[in-house]
């Protein structure tokens, strides 16, 4: 598995991110949050949680934040966002924008596992404007033209 370097700071080193197997391809990210002060996502609603982390991700790469699946399984929690992008240039806290598609409320303490953070490279597309693009076989085709 290749590895790209990710210098970081965090609030606390019980919150740093953590791969759960060797094949994983995200880190979990923490919720930091005081330890008597949970936060309670009512079903339909969305909050953001702070995790105490900043990155320095190196030019050339991105960090993308996505829904933890045993969250959305088992209590119907994701990221509103989802993915969320956190750019090479950006230095402040990552926070996650947890939403509540459950039937329950949800609760939300110290050291919870909200999301997984994955990293990856960044192509920038060089966009050049023109009055009429080749065709294709699909064409303007779009929202399902393709089948179900």
């Amino acid at each position: 598995m290749n590895r790209v370097p990710i210098s970081f700071s965090c609030s606390s080193p019980d919150l740093i991110p953590r791969y759960q197997s060797e094949g994983s391809s995200g880190a979990d990210l923490h919720a930091d949050i005081p330890e008597q002060q949970p936060i309670t996502i009512a079903p339909g609603r969305w909050k953001r949680i702070p995790t105490g982390l900043r990155l320095e991700i190196p030019p050339g790469y991105e960090a993308q934040v996505r829904p933890r699946s045993g969250l959305s399984f088992k209590h119907g929690v994701t990221i509103l966002n989802a993915p969320g992008t956190i750019d090479s240039d950006y230095r402040g806290e990552v926070q996650v924008i947890l939403l509540n598609l459950g039937n329950e409320s949800f609760q939300v303490e110290r050291g919870t596992r909200i999301a997984q953070i994955i990293f990856a490279p960044v192509v920038q597309a060089d966009f050049r404007l023109k009055e009429t693009l080749s065709r294709s076989e699909r064409g303007q085709g779009g929202f399902g033209s393709t089948g179900s």
